[in-house]
């Protein structure tokens, strides 16, 4: 079946808080998708982000994000009255201004917290997650240096959770499936390295003896030094990989398809000296292979992973692709300026593919375009048999053309948005996953165009 939907993260929602949640703006963002004739709504990771604000540097890969979490709907649960959500804070129009959201909401959910009475749906949450929530919970506290911080943190999952749960079955009920990102690796500062130190690679001190990265491509000369603990890949399958197990049953919880970040590092990963000053020092290091993925069959049955397969693409990560079976991704952006064999031109696609305008990490099409080199431009225009005038619509129409099963387009591309809305600058620390919609800029008149592409290209008609 031939499907199409649009990437955006929760967080680009326009909302009176300063930043997307679950409450009446992602309800109507599934709306929107269905008008549109849409099928998928791609998330990025959900978990409680860390340093730089990245949903790839997060505290814990299990729990959710609180900053997610709808204070409107907390007055719904009697939690919170209407007069707690009158501010005072002057949110910047169209980015996320992080620390004053996480002043607000942190007021708010303290106060929710005080009215909370403990209930059987609650202790239910507590013992099903306790394999996680334990952990992560001590870790929280052990930061706030607050013995009585954790029962608030849990506090704070069982909201989330709860809130996400009926977001999801809403989006079901329209004919709508969440594809949910995770990424390969964790961050030093998680609950997740403090609670299973035997599971990464590290010395006597807890200090990481390598850390992940990759070597110089697309996005940076230098490689991007990422810094995350590398995994000791002999203590998971020793464990028969316990740990990524229960990491993608509670993923699977949480959304219909699941997007697995950076798959060449499950054939090789680049390991970088702890230390160094670039990416450059690195060297390739055997990751785990088939064993990792027959693995998880063997526990979880057929999974519904797509391979995010972008990078330095080597015969054995083809060979692996090919072995699990999962559907890789093609960019259209790296497609153009060079020869006809690029594979990431559309005649070159194989149906098991999902086809993306650009992802979070690229620039918008329209900033892609307005400073792509003439040559680029110039095949862009031929291959597409376009004028140029209006880059992203041209792209949006190509992916979905094409034969790649699945199609899927930033909500930058759909809105035509140029480079000072794009999501991430990969091996940037500071002003990313700011993103964020204006009041009502999803209008009518694109669910409509999205519908005519939908109805052209056969998919999901």
């Amino acid at each position: 079946m031939r499907t199409s939907g649009l990437l955006m993260h929760i967080t680009s929602l326009y909302t009176n808080f300063g930043i997307g949640d679950l409450g009446k703006a992602a309800y109507d963002f599934v709306d929107f998708l269905q008008m549109g004739k849409q099928s998928i709504w791609q998330i990025l990771p959900i978990n409680p982000t860390g340093f730089g604000d990245s949903p790839y540097q997060c505290f814990s890969t299990f729990a959710g994000n609180p900053l997610l979490i709808c204070p409107d709907k907390m007055v719904d649960m009697g939690l919170l009255n209407k007069n707690d959500l009158h501010h005072n804070f002057n949110f910047p129009n169209n980015i996320v201004d992080y620390a004053c959201v996480t002043q607000l909401k942190n007021n708010l959910f303290r106060r929710a917290y005080q009215a909370f009475v403990q209930c059987k749906n609650f202790a239910s949450f507590n013992r099903a997650n306790a394999h996680w929530l334990e952990g992560y919970a001590k870790f929280m506290a052990f930061k706030a240096n607050d013995a009585d911080e954790a029962d608030y943190q849990k506090f704070l999952q069982y909201i989330f959770f709860k809130q996400f749960g009926e977001l999801k079955s809403y989006a079901g009920g329209k004919g709508i499936k969440i594809m949910g990102d995770m990424p390969i690796f964790v961050a030093f500062d998680s609950a997740d390295r403090w609670e299973n130190p035997h599971l990464f690679q590290l010395d006597a001190d807890g200090q990481p003896t390598a850390v992940a990265g990759v070597p110089p491509d697309y996005f940076s000369e230098d490689g991007q030094l990422w810094g995350n603990p590398l995994y000791n890949w002999k203590a998971h399958k020793a464990d028969n990989y316990t740990w990524w197990v229960n990491r993608l049953k509670k993923a699977l919880e949480c959304f219909d398809i699941v997007r697995l970040d950076h798959f060449r590092g499950f054939e090789s990963y680049w390991a970088i000296p702890n230390g160094a000053s670039t990416a450059k020092e690195g060297k390739w290091m055997p990751g785990p292979g088939k064993a990792f993925f027959d693995a998880i069959k063997q526990k979880l049955g057929q999974i519904p992973l797509v391979a995010e397969d972008l990078g330095i693409i080597t015969p054995a990560v083809e060979k692996l692709l090919i072995k699990t079976g999962l559907p890789g991704m093609r960019v259209l952006q790296f497609a153009f300026g060079g020869n006809a064999q690029n594979t990431h031109l559309p005649h070159n696609f194989t149906c098991n593919t999902v086809v993306y305008t650009g992802t979070h990490d690229n620039d918008t099409t329209a900033g892609w375009y307005a400073v792509a080199d003439e040559k680029t431009c110039d095949h862009f225009r031929r291959y597409l048999n376009v004028n140029g005038e209006n880059p992203a619509h041209d792209m949006m129409r190509a992916a979905f053309l094409s034969t790649a099963k699945m199609a899927m387009i930033p909500i930058q591309d759909l809105l035509a948005l140029d480079k000072q809305h794009r999501m991430n600058t990969p091996g940037t620390t500071h002003g990313n996953w700011q993103f964020r919609l204006a009041q009502n800029q999803l209008h009518p008149n694109l669910a409509a165009q999205l519908q005519t592409l939908s109805q052209l290209s056969n998919r999901n008609c």
